[in-house]
């Protein structure tokens, strides 16, 4: 860097002895960490699948937030088709970053509720596999409850009636 202060012009500054083999040696380290770094979010997808569909940037971020539910709920959109974010416990006794959350969001605002509380342990990867098993998990319950209160729509409720009570894909499916 001193150098190429006493010598701001590019063709000189590069033209130094051994200047050469320095920025082919630096490129080479650079192009190792490249490797190390696609290799290691290789690993993560591997764990979590939907991973791939976010960009590598989108999942450094996810990753280095990992310990921040609240952060990680920008990306979940992206990983979970039709969902938009987790509803966190946000009680004054419940510690910051909120790690415990009661339902979720869909995209089109419609709100589901989880049939026991999710809580976020562990490497981000983990607990977003989980948390994909919950959805599963709730939205099985729902669709049963669905389908079995579907049957009754001429007795109990009439079926316009019905369909508020349950998110858009439960009651097409359950219909």
């Amino acid at each position: 860097m001193q150098e190429a202060k006493e010598e701001p012009g590019v063709i000189t500054a590069s033209c130094f002895e051994g200047r050469e083999e320095e920025l082919i040696g630096l490129f080479l380290e650079i192009e190792l960490c490249e490797k190390a770094l696609n290799q290691y979010l290789e690993e993560k997808k591997k764990v979590f699948p939907r991973f791939y569909f976010v960009s590598n940037q989108a999942l450094l971020d996810i990753l280095s937030n990992g310990n921040n539910p609240e952060k990680v709920d920008e990306y979940l959109g992206d990983c979970f088709d039709g969902m938009k974010g987790l509803d966190f416990i946000t009680d004054d006794d419940e510690p910051v970053p909120h790690k415990r959350a009661k339902g979720m969001w869909s995209k089109e605002k419609e709100y589901v509720p989880f049939t026991e509380i999710f809580v976020c342990n562990g490497a981000v990867e983990n607990y977003l596999c989980d948390l994909e098993r919950t959805m599963q998990s709730t939205l099985r319950d729902i669709l049963e409850v669905a389908k079995g209160t579907a049957d009754q729509w001429d007795i109990d409720k009439k079926r316009h009636d019905w369909l508020e009570d349950y998110c858009a894909q439960i009651s097409l499916l359950a219909t």
